[in-house]
């Protein structure tokens, strides 16, 4: 039986994805889980904490990715606006670090560094 504080139903179902039987959770106060049947199944808090774990990381890349997209409050230019800041580097001679599309770029990089 799981004996953690709280019943960490995604977390069950990640660590239990593979299971011939789903595990369905029925009831977060009692702290069971029960099969198709109806049978209590045991749970292994190990397995648990670390399917919480690789779901905290899959949730940090998917934050990291949408910061510098569409969420954060820097985030990349569109695709065509990055061609025009390069093409004006380009006629300028700035294609290293003090051009216009670099320093954006590092803007948004400073703005949402990647998860550790």
């Amino acid at each position: 039986m799981y004996n953690g504080m709280n019943l960490d139903s995604e977390a069950i179902f990640k660590a239990y994805k593979d299971e011939a039987t789903p595990i369905t959770v029925v009831n977060d106060t009692l702290k069971k889980c029960y099969d198709k049947d109806g049978n209590e199944v045991a749970i292994d808090s190990a397995k648990v904490n670390a399917a919480r774990t690789t779901l905290d990381a899959e949730a940090a890349a998917v934050k990291y990715k949408t910061d510098r997209t569409t969420d954060g409050s820097t985030t990349y230019d569109t695709i065509g606006n990055q061609l025009d800041m390069l093409y004006a580097d380009m006629l300028a001679g700035k294609l290293d670090t003090t051009g216009t599309w670099a320093t954006h770029i590092k803007a948004v990089k400073d703005a949402n560094p990647k998860p550790s």
